[in-house]
């Protein structure tokens, strides 16, 4: 039987997971989650692999119905959710009932928010991969974003998920979200087409996130960044984080649904712990870009790679149950010392 029933859809709600690997030569884009970093914390949280799918939900999140008991677990931005009218926490999951209600008041803090739901969102693999790739119709719900009267069922749970105490992320799991980002770059590939003034105009500036931006790229507007000659190269590969610069010469960041090639310089490439900074970027933000040497970005993703590692050994066990006053339920989740 269906597990969530779409009463309104949101901005922009699709399924994604962490991507679609393995088809860029014949020109598939990964997709996936625009902060990866959010969707497997959500999953860890519901006792999920991490690579499960999720909605990913987009600055006005939507409006859904739980049509069994289930576990779930928001992360990401927050985008006021709201259970039966009650605030409902982040960075922890908690259980919902029949007939409850999640709907979102409006953007409080970065872009995108993740549910994820123990059993993971049951849509078909499409090349091997649940994520929603939009431009190609393809992947999570018909290759779709979701709409009103939409039913989705969740996954068979594992074993060790049927008797699983909801659990809340330690407070240096979640975010401290501002409006200025700083996103640590590495030089390349083609930094020699930019004169020594061009380079120093992209680490000296601020940029602002047009209303351009999407799950594509984030176009960027601030001070023009100057070519060497020209802008055009022969096409290469695109990945996560490149920052193309087109002859107008302002950056573009390309991200989930990027293209698998393109014909413009690329002068940096966003580290990967960063770019969940990004994904929770919205138009009107601000970008600044840090240099750091291929070693440096090896040494901060170990790093991230490991405090995400590490989640399952801290995150905090929670006794949750429901206390009924004057007619109405409230969830109530004590933690465990």
């Amino acid at each position: 039987m269906a597990f969530i029933k779409v009463i309104k859809p949101g901005m922009l709600t699709t399924v994604q997971d962490r991507g679609r690997f393995g088809y860029q030569q014949w020109g598939i884009p990964v997709a996936g989650a625009m902060d990866e970093y959010a969707l497997r914390i959500a999953n860890l949280l519901v006792g999920n692999q991490e690579n499960e799918g999720c909605l990913e939900l987009t600055m006005l999140g939507p409006t859904l119905e739980f049509l069994e008991e289930g576990l779930i677990a928001l992360t990401g931005g927050d985008l006021g959710a709201q259970l039966n009218g009650h605030k409902c926490p982040l960075w922890q999951s908690f259980f919902v009932k029949k007939g409850d209600v999640l709907n979102f008041s409006g953007l409080r803090q970065g872009c995108r928010g993740y549910l994820a739901v123990a059993g993971g969102i049951d849509v078909p693999l499409f090349m091997g991969s649940k994520a929603t790739y939009l431009r190609g119709k393809m992947g999570g719900l018909e290759g779709r974003a979701l709409k009103v009267g939409d039913e989705l069922k969740k996954g068979p749970l594992l074993d060790e998920q049927r008797a699983m105490t909801p659990l809340k992320a330690p407070p240096e799991y979640g975010y401290s979200l501002s409006d200025v980002i700083e996103a640590r770059v590495v030089l390349g590939p083609q930094d020699d087409c930019f004169t020594a003034v061009g380079i120093k105009t992209f680490f000296n500036s601020e940029y602002k996130v047009t209303v351009e931006g999407d799950r594509m790229g984030y176009r960027l507007e601030g001070p023009q960044i100057q070519h060497q000659e020209g802008a055009d190269i022969i096409s290469d590969g695109i990945a996560i984080g490149s920052i193309q610069v087109p002859g107008h010469g302002f950056p573009i960041v390309m991200m989930a649904d990027r293209q698998t090639t393109g014909g413009y310089t690329k002068i940096a490439t966003v580290i990967t712990p960063d770019l969940p900074k990004l994904a929770q970027a919205k138009p009107g933000d601000t970008i600044v870009f840090k240099a750091v040497s291929l070693e440096e970005s090896h040494e901060i993703y170990r790093e991230y790679e490991d405090k995400i590692r590490r989640f399952k050994e801290r995150a905090l066990p929670l006794r949750a149950f429901r206390l009924k006053i004057n007619n109405k339920s409230y969830l109530v989740e004590v933690e465990e010392v």
